[in-house]
């Protein structure tokens, strides 16, 4: 009883410094419930829609109008000019007016149609990878289109069947199931890595922040003295109203995303709600853990916000570790936000068991338990050390 009277004690205290200190109220709820509404709505339409095309059609018949049609059919692209040479469309799309455009020589349609193979071009640009890889989609699927609509027309006129012209222009049927996630949606995949991302970012940084302005305005010998002199009752009473606030904010956050957005996932409630406390105590874990190895407010918060920074792509969503070079795949298991990723797609996205992600459950509590190894130095730097800008 007297331990949990000293930590309601120190917990009064960092409430009141909480009210007080208005950076708190903004770093704490402000900025991330706006980079939660960002995220969220930025992407709202699941995938890039109605990117901008062109067209340079030297051939002008009804075949390569239909190829045309077709483009602008597509739900990724909009056909929004046409230019009447390569090089007035490729300005165009170093001006970045278009993505891409699509080249149709003259006497295509006679190529076609007497078989000599014409060759039609695409160009695109991967100035941007998601517009790029999407525009180049829909112009190699739209070429495709073109020779088989000839080659179409001219086995139905020599008499074949149907199921004879699907099976020489298709031989193999593709059956696309996309797994969680059939929609194919960015919002899914990204929004819920880069949410908990800068979220992540801002309890490393606060974390930081409350223990350094203790040492710099002298306020650590008294912060101490709440605490009976005893750190670990002094810590989990400072760190107590943070974990509380963050972990509301990350509850809203997912009833946000899987009652209102309904964001698919196949983990029941005990797998998100283990997954954010995950998330607060090793975020906050972190923070305490690099200002012990730092006792300094500048030091500790460029360290912190530098490892939040890295996370983002070492956590593998954008670019898959598989595919980094060995020492960087190594380095991926220091920061927290992948293994807060690998947990999220392993036991809530997919609804797997624990057990296929135990390691990155076991890399997440050792993260919470790593200001045992700091916390008397932290102590020490609060009775003895004399801050310096």
């Amino acid at each position: 009883m007297k331990y949990l009277r000293l930590i309601l004690t120190v917990a009064r205290r960092e409430c009141k410094i909480l009210y007080v200190n208005r950076i708190y109220f903004f770093s704490m709820v402000i900025f991330p419930l706006l980079t939660m509404v960002f995220f969220t709505t930025l992407m709202t339409d699941g995938l890039p829609q109605d990117m901008p095309v062109g067209v340079v059609d030297l051939d002008n018949t009804s075949t390569s109008r239909s190829l045309i049609r077709r483009l602008d059919g597509f739900q990724n692209s909009e056909v929004v000019a046409h230019y009447p040479s390569v090089a007035e469309a490729r300005h165009a799309m170093q001006k970045n007016e278009i993505y891409g455009f699509l080249y149709i020589p003259k006497g295509t349609t006679d190529g076609l149609l007497s078989a000599r193979r014409p060759q039609v071009s695409y160009y695109y640009s991967q100035v941007s990878l998601a517009g790029g890889s999407m525009v180049m989609k829909d112009l190699k699927t739209v070429s495709t289109l073109g020779s088989a609509a000839v080659g179409q027309a001219t086995m139905r006129a020599k008499g074949f069947t149907p199921e004879q012209i699907q099976a020489f222009l298709q031989p193999i049927r593709i059956d696309l199931h996309q797994v969680a996630n059939p929609w194919g949606s960015y919002n899914v995949y990204l929004s819920t890595v880069f949410v908990p991302g800068v979220m992540m970012l801002f309890m490393f940084l606060v974390s930081a922040y409350s223990l350094g302005m203790e040492l710099k305005f002298g306020r650590g010998k008294e912060w101490l003295n709440k605490a009976d002199g005893n750190i670990v009752v002094a810590i989990l009473g400072k760190f107590l109203p943070q974990a509380l606030v963050f972990l509301v904010l990350i509850f809203f956050y997912e009833y946000y995303i899987y009652s209102v957005l309904e964001f698919p996932h196949q983990g029941g409630l005990w797998k998100i709600t283990r997954l954010a406390l995950l998330e607060v105590f090793s975020s906050i874990g972190f923070g305490i853990f690099v200002f012990g190895l730092m006792p300094s407010l500048r030091m500790s918060m460029s360290i912190c916000s530098l490892w939040a920074m890295l996370g983002f792509s070492m956590a593998g969503s954008a670019f898959p570790m598989m595919g980094m070079d060995g020492p960087l795949q190594s380095l991926t298991w220091l920061f927290p936000l992948r293994h807060y990723y690998m947990l999220y797609q392993i036991t809530v996205f997919n609804g797997f068991p624990l057990l296929d992600a135990w390691f990155h459950f076991v890399a997440l509590v050792a993260f919470a338990l790593m200001p045992w190894f700091v916390i008397h130095k932290i102590k020490n730097a609060m009775l003895t050390y004399v801050y310096i800008p």
